[in-house]
């Protein structure tokens, strides 16, 4: 399950979306608690839905009820970075991202003039 990353932690990672772990910072971007921020209390993978720390619906008895979030209606502001699997992940797109920049440079083209004179001298050989 992932979600999109902010626009900070896009630029720093070269990264659109990451998955989404118990301690990660996210913003809620639709529905009631729309732009409300919190830390990530559950991962329920079997329903694909997440609880935030201290967003609660109260019930008509007076009980506090944990609401449940679709991925795709939050944005992660802040990764939590304890694992050390996870900092590689978030490395790696940026490595390769420099490794494309230093391309090598092409070799120049031949003209038609010198692919006529290498088969010419094949020939010669051949024969």
């Amino acid at each position: 399950m992932s979600a999109n990353l902010s626009k900070e932690l896009r630029k720093k990672y070269s990264k659109r979306n990451f998955p989404i772990r118990k301690g990660d910072t996210i913003r809620i971007m639709r529905g009631e608690f729309k732009k409300r921020t919190g830390k990530i209390e559950t991962v329920d993978l079997k329903k694909m839905r997440i609880g935030i720390e201290g967003i609660y619906r109260t019930k008509k008895d007076g009980t506090k009820v944990g609401v449940y979030f679709n991925v795709s209606n939050l944005q992660i502001k802040e990764l939590n970075l304890e694992d050390k699997k996870r900092k590689i992940a978030l490395e790696r797109k940026a490595t390769e991202e420099k490794k494309k920049e230093i391309k090598p440079k092409p070799l120049p083209k031949e003209s038609k003039k010198d692919v006529k004179e290498k088969d010419k001298e094949a020939e010669k050989w051949i024969m």
